[in-house]
């Protein structure tokens, strides 16, 4: 059994980490922190936890956090995680942060992308990237791990096996996604009010999404070229949810079960991946509240269409993160993910 915490508790994202911590065999909820003042009960704050956990929260500071915890999951926003982080570290304890602070190993990348000077580039160089199908070896021993963003985990793991094996050009990635709200976050902005997004598909960010440099990065290590990514992301009208249909040009000629073949054997052993079978496509319902991605492959002419799904609050949030947490343990990978 271990002790683990969530610093930054109010999230949506944490309400998800708890949902699935509390059925996790191996696992002992024990702190629960905020930025808000007062003192509440976490199930004030998700009413849906009430008599299931009516833990009492604690309000932060970064040098006073409890001893004892073996694992902190820190759910805070960028700039802000990396101010708790090397506490943490510096006590013992193993860190799965879900913001963007650790994703990148050069902070140069981190600090033209996210305007703001990176206060612990230290830790960059021993981060983990947390996606588990990638690098799973790395994260067993990882006292840091980055969980990805739920737009990369998407899209990386729909072009992994193409672009591993050397099947597509990676000067030219057409990736285009669509969200639920929820990826917006918890804070209550204009772009999030029930009248401006009901009925409603916009685009957001169009060239200059901070995700973009992260799906460059990581697909550029796993071809040991440099990538080149488009990329359009879209706010849709559902609570969550992301569809992303990535669009790349082949470097040689192969036929469609070849290239489901590879995608077949590249997941072959992979618990949370789906490879759909004959003309059927992923849809979010498929994988809502679920920690699975599900691909589908077509090859039209000269280029590979591929469509990949997330809950971007599981898949692409909390249930990574406990994924991560159940590598860097030992214990087994769906422990608390499968029901």
């Amino acid at each position: 059994m271990i002790k683990v915490g969530i610093v930054g508790a109010t999230a949506y994202t944490s309400l998800e980490l708890i949902k699935i911590l509390l059925r996790h065999p191996d696992v002992d909820i024990s702190y629960l922190g905020t930025r808000r003042e007062g003192d509440f009960k976490i199930s004030d704050i998700f009413p849906v936890l009430t008599n299931t956990l009516d833990m009492p929260c604690s309000q932060m500071a970064q040098d006073d956090l409890p001893e004892g915890l073996d694992m902190v999951f820190v759910t805070l926003p960028p700039v802000i995680a990396m101010q708790y982080v090397p506490t943490l570290l510096n006590a013992g304890t193993r860190v799965v942060d879900l913001s963007a602070d650790y994703r990148f190993q050069k902070k140069s990348i981190y600090e033209k992308w996210y305007k703001a000077k990176h206060t612990d580039p230290s830790n960059l160089k021993n981060a983990i990237y947390g996606l588990p199908e990638i690098f799973r070896e790395k994260i067993r021993t990882a006292k840091l791990v980055a969980n990805p963003g739920c737009y990369p985990t998407s899209a990386i793991i729909g072009l992994a096996p193409l672009i591993s094996n050397g099947y597509v050009y990676t000067d030219d990635i057409i990736v285009d996604a669509k969200s639920g709200i929820s990826g917006r976050g918890r804070e209550p902005t204009e772009g999030t009010h029930y009248c401006e997004c009901n009925e409603n598909i916009e685009a957001y960010s169009v060239g200059e999404h901070r995700h973009m440099p992260e799906i460059e990065n990581i697909l550029s290590l796993i071809g040991k070229s440099e990538s080149k990514v488009y990329f359009t992301p879209h706010l849709i009208p559902m609570n969550r949810g992301i569809l992303c249909t990535t669009y790349v040009k082949t470097k040689k000629k192969s036929s469609s079960k070849e290239i489901i073949t590879l995608y077949n054997d590249f997941y072959s052993k992979e618990p949370f991946v789906r490879v759909k079978k004959n003309n059927e496509l992923p849809k979010t319902k498929d994988v809502a509240n679920t920690n699975f991605c599900e691909i589908a492959i077509r090859q039209v002419g000269e280029r590979v269409i591929i469509l990949s799904s997330i809950d971007n609050l599981i898949k692409g949030a909390a249930g990574q993160a406990v994924q991560n947490m159940n590598i860097m343990y030992g214990f087994k990978e769906t422990l608390g993910l499968l029901f």
